[in-house]
């Protein structure tokens, strides 16, 4: 059993039968409270995604292997989409698998990614990354671009306009995104896989509405 939650700006919360996985868990950054992450795992794709908590499980903010409760979790070094290929790479991408579903989770990256990085990322199910651009992050093109390279059988969009957050900057629709990438969207109150053979069998943008 997998479940995804979507809670708005980059944050998501990841549930098996035996672990949770709260992903950019800091969503005062946008005007709503922080994710509470008592016995959880906490996956920021920068450091300042984080939340200070005494009883989180365990907290994972940069590159390596990692294996926590159900998860085995590899984070990959990456540019952000605001700094220069020369600067330290402060953002990390994120494979995550769990019995048969494989997750790739992006943040406010570059969208040119090495053969290293997409080699490291590999074959995924599921891409979950923002598409809202502003300047702060992947707008519509470079996601479509993103989506393309890793080819994976579902896209859950994050980081996009919607009522009741304040972005740092305005954020694109997420129509805008599906009409940049050409793919169907569903939409549902959480993505919820009993196993990888119920991925639908074409490229399919799914919208995890916010809850």
């Amino acid at each position: 059993m997998f479940e995804l939650e979507y809670k708005g700006a980059n944050t998501l919360v990841m549930t098996t039968k035996k672990s949770t996985l709260v992903v950019d868990p800091k969503l005062s950054l946008v005007g709503l409270k922080d994710i509470k992450t008592k016995g959880q795992i906490q996956l920021a794709t920068e450091s300042r995604f984080t939340v200070a908590s005494d009883d989180t499980q365990v907290v994972i903010d940069g590159p390596g292997e990692y294996e926590v409760g159900e998860f085995t979790i590899r984070g990959v070094a990456a540019t952000r989409h605001i700094d220069t290929t020369d600067q330290e790479k402060l953002s990390t991408i994120y494979r995550i698998e769990t019995g048969e579903i494989r997750v790739a989770i992006v943040g406010n990256v570059d969208s040119k990614l090495s053969e290293d990085q997409l080699e490291a990322i590999g074959v995924v199910d599921i891409l979950v990354l923002p598409v809202g651009g502003g300047g702060y992050t992947l707008d519509a093109t470079s996601a479509a671009s993103v989506v393309r390279s890793i080819e994976p059988k579902v896209v859950v969009p994050v980081h996009y306009a919607a009522s009741g957050l304040s972005y740092e900057v305005p954020q694109d629709s997420l129509e805008t995104f599906v009409s940049e990438l050409g793919a169907p969207k569903e939409a549902t109150p959480k993505l919820k896989l009993k196993s990888a053979s119920a991925l639908p069998p074409v490229l399919t943008i799914v919208e995890v509405e916010r809850s």
